[in-house]
């Protein structure tokens, strides 16, 4: 069956204080529920200053699901590498290691929005020269030993719990990007379905005698919401979706590929797309049985502001009306 994924980005354009801090612990009680009931990975990601309140720290939201969690896994997908202190990077991945027992994964990307780097006063031309800076620290950071960053020596403790070090991969959809990848000996998570993209990759880790393995998304790869009523979801929710469709579609230009991109421009579009999908249990059942074990199933229970009893319905479908005869 396909890997199962939770994603949160807690989006919500109409927040406050109170509305966002429920919102957090809701999903919060989700990971729980999922973490109980055999799904997959819980992802999140980073955004900032995007007027939405698009979570901006994903560490600290994998921390809280760890404490709330046994088994499930939390991908962090993607942070924006160039943003962050390499060291600072290298004792929270540590700590949440050591914490998860082995559970975050972490995708380090580059972004593709300047407003990101103006707001953390990073120069957006040097994005590529931080990047790499960012992965070799890590590097070297988690073998414990003391090492060179910035002209002095410097020791990062505690080591991690995962040996040689945590998951790591580099995400992107550029050549340089898959060269990073490559040199480095880490493995490749493209942005959207790139076989051409892949290729180069492998080439090159043969270039550089280095080891690796590319972890590329599918052909098609919706985000998912299970309803017995799809007609009802779409009438009296689908603005959330077309909120985080558009909100996508405004950061992305012909050079950004992304495995989220729509062209819609009203609801009506939207549904007929198929980037995002209301699906009732026997849908979805259907469709994981077509994707197969290389796809992902992914539910998007809290897309766009969502009221949280919605997503909570569509959780709980998933949870015992989908996966049950999955693994059945």
């Amino acid at each position: 069956m396909p890997v199962t994924v939770a994603r949160f980005n807690l989006v919500d354009p109409n927040g406050t204080p109170e509305s966002l801090r429920a919102r957090y612990r809701t999903a919060l009680e989700m990971a729980r529920y999922a973490d109980d009931r055999g799904v997959d990975t819980i992802q999140t990601e980073e955004h900032h200053g995007t007027g939405n309140n698009w979570l901006p720290s994903p560490f600290a939201f994998a921390g809280a699901v760890f404490g709330a969690t046994r088994r499930i896994a939390v991908t962090v997908s993607a942070i924006i590498g160039p943003l962050h202190d390499p060291l600072k990077v290298a004792e929270d991945i540590a700590v949440l290691d050591l914490l998860g027992g082995g559970r975050l994964v972490t995708v380090a990307g580059i972004g593709y929005r300047p407003q990101e780097y103006e707001q953390h006063g990073v120069e957006w031309g040097r994005r590529g020269k931080l990047q790499d800076e960012l992965l070799e620290t890590l590097l070297k950071a988690w073998t414990g030993e003391p090492f060179t960053f910035r002209g002095r020596t410097v020791r990062v403790t505690p080591r991690p719990f995962t040996q040689p070090h945590p998951l790591l991969l580099v995400g992107g959809s550029s050549e340089a990007a898959a060269r990073r990848a490559a040199r480095l000996g880490l493995p490749f998570f493209p942005s959207a379905h790139l076989p051409e993209l892949e290729a180069y990759y492998r080439a090159k880790l043969v270039e550089y005698g280095t080891e690796g393995f590319c972890m590329m998304p599918a052909a098609e790869t919706p985000l998912l919401h299970i309803a017995q009523d799809p007609d009802r979801v779409w009438a009296e929710h689908g603005e959330c979706f077309l909120h985080e469709a558009a909100t996508y579609a405004s950061w992305q230009s012909e050079d950004i590929r992304s495995a989220v991109r729509s062209a819609a421009r009203s609801v009506a579009e939207l549904r007929e797309e198929g980037v995002y999908r209301v699906l009732t249990p026997e849908q979805a059942v259907a469709y994981a049985r077509g994707a197969g074990e290389a796809g992902n199933l992914v539910l998007h229970p809290l897309c766009g502001g969502m009221p949280v009893d919605e997503g909570w319905r569509s959780l709980q479908l998933l949870c015992e009306q989908v996966l049950p005869r999955l693994k059945g």
